[in-house]
């Protein structure tokens, strides 16, 4: 029987800013260990993130980009501001801010290997940095603090109290810019607990000593919904000169179900697929999770399907 990891606690989003106590200016070739894995040391086979997935959908996943951007640059002062992009990913974050921003100095900040690798290809004269969002310590004081999606893969406990120390390491009237995708309850999302559960399955030993859908519990694949958007703003404002915060719900026009798990494979079903071992099992419990989606999404009047994504995006200015 297997022993459910915490994946995706321990990832910590292998996309997000990982494990390392940065910054202190480090090679663009610096490895320092890899988020914090609660098992040992996992092969990047099969606990790393996969830029090529990932970016099947850029031009989608990087919309939410462009609007977050779009609210930092009025509140931009310094000529030269000094930014981190925190879970950078492949870099294209950390290329739309370097278009907004270009003469900023940015870092990009992922635990992935694969993402970091992706990311200094498409963008070599840029500094990208492994490490941890959760132990993330900047030697300066950040002019911008930005953040696509990273504290989405933090838990709870953790969540705010990070994004609330980061906020305070900015300079006095430097910005911190986030959004989270805020669909726990959307059924993409519930889908993939659903398909865990069902007993009697070839993929239901995976996660047998898993606790899938129980917020409280610690040692599951499933990531923990967002908080509602008072306690950021409460958490904040204390610090802040200002604190904007709202929701916004993509619609994204997809092929059909199977698009939908492509789109999630890349980030949100990955835990769930790496703690199944038999690759027989883990392609029948995509099957089922394709079933599930199918009965969820409609097909729209040229056979296509809509992907409702709501998100929450945070900007908040430094006193």
């Amino acid at each position: 029987m297997q022993k459910c990891s915490g994946f995706a606690n321990t990832m910590l989003r292998h996309r997000s800013v990982r494990s390392i106590a940065c910054v202190q200016k480090p090679s663009h070739h610096m490895t320092s260990p890899t988020r914090a894995m609660t098992s040992a040391t996992a092969s990047k086979a099969q606990n790393d993130w996969s830029a090529d997935q990932y970016l099947k959908f850029k031009t989608q996943r990087t919309r939410p980009v462009h609007d977050l951007i779009s609210q930092v640059v009025p509140h931009m002062t310094a000529a030269k501001p000094r930014i981190y992009d925190l879970g950078c990913g492949p870099g294209n974050s950390t290329q739309a801010l370097h278009a907004a921003f270009p003469h900023g100095e940015i870092t990009g900040i992922d635990s992935s290997p694969d993402m970091l690798d992706k990311a200094r290809a498409a963008l070599p004269r840029i500094e990208f940095v492994q490490g941890d969002v959760s132990a993330f310590n900047p030697k300066d004081e950040p002019d911008v603090l930005f953040s696509n999606a990273v504290f989405h893969w933090v838990r709870r406990p953790a969540r705010i109290p990070t994004l609330v120390r980061l906020f305070q390491r900015l300079t006095p009237g430097g910005v911190m810019a986030m959004q989270v995708p805020d669909n726990y309850d959307e059924p993409s999302h519930a889908a993939m607990r659903v398909a865990a559960k069902m007993s009697g399955q070839v993929w239901s030993a995976a996660f047998s000593t898993c606790d899938i859908g129980n917020v409280d519990g610690g040692d599951r694949p499933d990531l923990d919904p967002v908080e509602p958007a008072a306690h950021f703003y409460n958490a904040l404002v204390p610090h802040a000169a200002l604190v904007n915060v709202w929701r916004t719900t993509y619609l994204h026009v997809l092929d059909d179900e199977r698009a939908i798990v492509e789109w999630v494979e890349g980030t949100g079903l990955q835990p769930f697929l790496n703690l199944i071992d038999d690759e027989q099992a883990k392609a029948r419990y995509v099957n089922q999770y394709a079933r599930l989606l199918k009965e969820r999404y409609p097909k729209l009047a040229d056979g296509k399907v809509l992907l409702a994504y709501p998100r929450l995006f945070v900007v908040a200015v430094r006193q």
